[in-house]
């Protein structure tokens, strides 16, 4: 039982696509993924080298910048957030790149950590529409993995034109606080450097912080100089106010003033370095992280853009898995689903992915059906996978692409309304961390059974090519249309002016869900955490799992040897179903 079966899967990619395949399926994806860089370096820009320019003769850092200071060197950011509010315009054709935040993952002396830093080339660093729930869904994601934040602060506060968007409500910007309060609360660490403006709610987001430091420019006030003016007819400064003077060596709201950004931000890396560090190697178990077999890089060849193309998905997860290696559990149950154990970075995670084409019918032996759909089987067969995952700690990786539940008067004979029920049931009281990727198309019910987003995975990833929908855009426009049509989804009417206005309604139905499911729309509504290209999954998921062994002690981790698992692979071994 101590050992964990690991077998190789996958094949080389000549096995699996022809030359040919290989490089159409490439070129279809490349324009999608130029089209993410592209925006992603906009995003980055925020305002533009004007205003990084004006951060400068200030004698201060850009957001990026601190970030990357911070970051060890050679090490990775993992962004996620990057495109909320991205394309939305705010009064006079303002922009908020990233809402005005950049929250990124990021390791600091051997830990990863949550930073949220306030891009000051942004408005100062303004809080926008949307702004406060970026921040909020960060610091989730830092309570959720219990890492440290670092918040990089130099805000000066609500961008007030838009107050009403981003002040109420329970995810108004006062949650921010609540946030703060709950981390302390479960004993997150959390490090505050203020760069500069922390005005209002801005001033109140570093207090709770276990430290807090301040540099020469940096202030922390609730209300600024032009306010307490125009309310007092009083002529003070807002360093005056709430400079490092009055919150390190009168008031103690601060802990230590120290001369500059860089200053402030090598203070941080020391007290990171004071932290426990990661416990990702006591759990590797002496096992290092190990490239897969077949490159990860090939997955944008071998996943086709068009989603009604199937691909096999044993072929993803030998790209994903440490040398390909992965543990198949329950094969013989629900042919449409894979579930099983591999290494990712040298530690233990559990992986659940749609089979895609044909696959065999539990219920009609000998018969067929389509996979990327849930059926009695294979509902209960992840269900089950997910409640062991749970049970020995094992974080849980979601790879969707799914078409939705079965359907149809066999579907509800055989109970799947409360097959789905225990699924969904088991995905919202799971405490092992879970992360969803939208691999392709994310549709229906099925998107919710499958730790979709309302059921709480601590990140969920898109690509360039996911679809998030209830019903495809043709799909639609029949059902939106379907008095019009006949059983062959035909226009019945004979009228050509009547047949063109149906058939142009049809036409825009259609045109606008397909617009709707770009996953751009979905990642500036915050209905995904970040889109990636599929050269960068691996190293997110790599990043994501170690996250999860880092901090020892907040979490249930069993050693292999007592694995609930290898009862259950036991239990169904040799049954067909």
């Amino acid at each position: 039982m101590s050992l964990v079966p690991l077998v190789p899967i996958g094949d080389p990619r000549e096995r699996v696509a022809d030359e040919r395949t290989f490089k159409e399926q490439r070129e279809a994806l490349a324009p999608l993924e130029e089209r993410l860089q592209a925006r992603r370096a906009e995003v980055h820009a925020g305002w533009g080298e004007k205003y990084a320019a004006r951060v400068h003769q200030k004698g201060k850092l850009t957001a990026r910048e601190r970030l990357a200071q911070l970051m060890d060197p050679g090490s990775e950011a993992f962004e996620v957030g990057t495109f909320v509010n991205y394309g939305i315009t705010f009064g006079e054709g303002l922009t908020s790149p990233g809402a005005g935040v950049v929250t990124a993952f990021a390791r600091v002396e051997g830990r990863y950590c949550m930073v949220i830093a306030n891009d000051n080339t942004v408005a100062s660093g303004s809080w926008w529409p949307k702004t406060p729930e970026k921040i909020e869904r960060a610091q989730m994601m830092a309570l959720r993995l219990r890492i440290p934040v670092i918040y990089l602060v130099d805000c000066s506060g609500l961008f007030l034109p838009e107050q009403s968007r981003a002040f109420p409500g329970g995810t108004g910007a006062g949650h921010i606080f609540k946030m703060n309060s709950l981390l302390s609360a479960n004993g997150v660490p959390q490090l505050a450097g203020v760069f500069g403006d922390c005005i209002a709610g801005g001033g109140y987001m570093p207090i709770i912080s276990d430290r807090v430091y301040m540099t020469e420019q940096a202030y922390m006030v609730i209300a600024g100089a032009a306010l307490i003016k125009g309310a007092k007819s009083t002529k003070i400064t807002s360093l005056d106010i709430g400079g490092p003077e009055v919150h390190v060596h009168q008031s103690g709201c601060a802990d230590v003033r120290v001369p500059n950004d860089d200053v402030l931000i090598a203070c941080l890396r020391e007290e990171m370095r004071k932290l426990p560090s990661s416990g990702a190697d006591f759990y590797r178990g002496g096992i290092g992280a190990m490239d897969p077999a077949y490159p990860s890089e090939e997955l944008a060849g071998l996943l086709p853009v068009d989603h009604r193309e199937a691909y096999d998905a044993n072929q993803v997860l030998a790209r994903l898995c440490d040398q390909s290696l992965f543990w198949e559990v329950m094969p013989e149950v629900g042919d449409e689903m894979i579930c099983g154990i591999g290494r990712i970075g040298g530690l233990y995670a559990g992986f659940v992915i749609n089979r895609q084409g044909l696959v065999n019918d539990a219920d009609k032996p000998g018969s067929q059906r389509t996979g990327a759909t849930l059926y009695r089987g294979g509902i209960a067969k992840i269900s089950a996978f997910s409640r062991a995952c749970d049970s020995d700690g094992i974080p849980l990786i979601w790879l969707q692409d799914i078409s939705g539940f079965d359907i149809g008067a066999d579907a509800e004979r055989l109970g799947l309304l409360a097959y789905g029920s225990n699924l969904i049931y088991t995905n919202s009281t799971n405490t092992t961390p879970m992360f969803t990727v939208l691999l392709r198309k994310a549709s229906g019910a099925g998107y919710y059974a499958m730790a979709g987003l309302p059921y709480d995975p601590v990140v969920q990833l898109s690509t360039c090519i996911s679809r998030l929908s209830v019903m495809e855009g043709r799909t639609l426009a029949i059902a939106t249309y379907n008095t019009k049509l006949d059983d062959n989804f035909e226009i019945t009417t004979k009228d050509p002016a009547e047949r063109k206005q149906i058939a142009d309604g049809m036409r825009a139905v259609e045109e606008r869900i397909e617009g709707d499911m770009d996953p751009f729309v979905a990642a500036k509504q915050m209905d995904t955490d970040e889109i990636i290209a599929f050269s960068e999954l691996r190293s997110y998921l790599t990043a994501l799992v170690e996250m999860t062994y880092q901090n020892t002690g907040s979490r249930r981790i069993k050693n292999p040897r007592i694995w609930s698992m290898h009862d259950l692979a036991e239990l169904v071994s040799g049954v067909r179903g």
